[in-house]
């Protein structure tokens, strides 16, 4: 069986690592250790603020403020975590500053990369939790085999 780890994230943060492009998630520790390889990004159940920067996102995603399409508490799809650094380790001195290795890379943060995000054709209703975590045997099972993944 292949091993899955699942990963809760805050909305609208998930949907932007499935479908908008965002390539690195943003924590103050290393939560991914040494592990690489397929995480299940879930949208955990917590909601935002008004005038927060996720409410800022969704605004500049969809329109408005009020997250209508956004789903809380099922898992989204799959990317594959394929690095993990600090701020320091990646940033790059530019002419007017520093770049990071993405543009969604915070300062102080290590950054988990995530690569191939792919959608699951059905949402699975899911309870999250803190950190990086094993996902259990039988969910993994269904994650791939709704994103059509045969390892």
């Amino acid at each position: 069986m292949t091993e899955m780890r699942i990963l809760t994230v805050r909305q609208p943060w998930a949907w932007a690592i499935i479908h908008g492009g965002k390539d690195v998630e943003n924590r103050v520790r290393n939560i991914a250790g040494d592990y690489r390889g397929l995480v299940a990004i879930h949208a955990g159940m917590a909601n935002f603020e008004k005038g927060n920067a996720a409410a800022r996102l969704h605004k500049q995603l969809h329109g408005t403020d009020t997250p209508t399409e956004i789903v809380f508490g099922a898992i989204l799809g799959v990317v594959d975590l394929v690095d993990v650094h600090t701020a320091s380790e990646c940033a790059e001195m530019t002419f007017q500053g520093y770049a990071f290795c993405s543009s969604w890379a915070e300062a102080d943060a290590h950054h988990l990369v995530l690569e191939n995000p792919r959608p699951l054709a059905s949402l699975v209703p899911f309870k999250g939790a803190l950190g990086l975590r094993r996902l259990d045997e039988t969910t993994t099972a269904r994650v791939l085999a709704l994103i059509g993944d045969s390892r």
